[in-house]
């Protein structure tokens, strides 16, 4: 873990443990699943904070269960083995992803798809798998902060990989996605929360805050449900959309090479 100024300067490394469990996906394919404690935050953005918008508040106070999330963004290796898996609803291609490599993140997936490996995953470990709800993928980003970032005020292409071409702090456009844990973990042991891909969340897309739900579940009522949320950037976004409280939302059938997706269970 690191944590930055400003100046997006080093001033604090360390390292903690997390708890975590293992599914074996044959193939010496392993999925890491990092324990997620319980507790209140506040989602969204305040006012004061630099390139924020409206849609990102009014800032509530969500109380959150325990809950187990992967520790990277689904890897291709992990989607291919449970992409070939017999169907359930939605048929998979077993290699959609632009950019290759077994621990790369997976994109190119809709909503849809990400959803059918959730259902897939389920059947095949008999653990109930989802992806998490736009409350639970920010309390997880965040681990403790209230900062624009898990490290600090400031990111740098040191930290992520997002576009960091023409920013006040100069850094790197990689242009393609880089292997997960590539950068250091944040305060709960997950890797690749800012950058990297866009991560679909369960919920429902809506204009802002008002009237979300204070228990951390998925919002499923009352909005767009043709459209659903992504969290984190990517390795195309400017650092204003990789921040914790950045909220983005695409219609659930749109492939891309910037989406990917991580997953929950209880």
């Amino acid at each position: 873990m690191v944590t930055v100024d400003a100046q997006g300067r080093e001033t604090k490394r360390f390292c903690k443990q997390a708890e975590y469990f293992t599914e074996n996906l044959g193939d010496d394919v392993v999925l890491s699943m990092i324990s997620i404690p319980d507790g209140k935050f506040q989602m969204g953005a305040p006012k004061d904070e630099e390139a924020s918008l409206e849609d990102e508040r009014p800032q509530h106070l969500v109380t959150i269960k325990p809950f187990f999330m992967s520790k990277y963004p689904i890897t291709q290796a992990e989607w291919r083995a449970i992409a070939t898996l017999p169907k359930i609803k939605h048929h998979l291609n077993p290699d959609p992803s632009y950019f290759k490599g077994d621990n790369l993140p997976v994109e190119r997936v809709s909503w849809h798809d990400a959803h059918e490996f959730c259902e897939r995953l389920s059947r095949e470990t008999g653990r109930q798998y989802r992806l998490p709800s736009e409350a639970e993928w920010e309390y997880a980003c965040r681990a403790k902060t209230s900062t624009h970032f898990h490290f600090g005020k400031t990111i740098t292409t040191n930290l992520a990989n997002y576009c960091g071409q023409n920013e006040n702090i100069k850094g790197v456009h990689r242009q393609q996605t880089t292997e997960v844990g590539s950068f250091p973990a944040n305060a709960f042991g997950l890797c690749d929360l800012h950058g990297l891909v866009w991560e679909w969340c369960a919920d429902y897309e809506h204009e802002d805050y008002q009237d979300a739900p204070s228990d951390g579940s998925s919002w499923l009522f009352d909005g767009n449900s043709e459209y659903r949320i992504l969290r984190g950037g990517s390795w195309d976004s400017f650092s204003r959309f990789c921040r914790s409280a950045s909220r983005f939302s695409s219609d659930a059938n749109t492939i891309d090479k910037e989406f990917g997706f991580r997953v929950v269970c209880c």
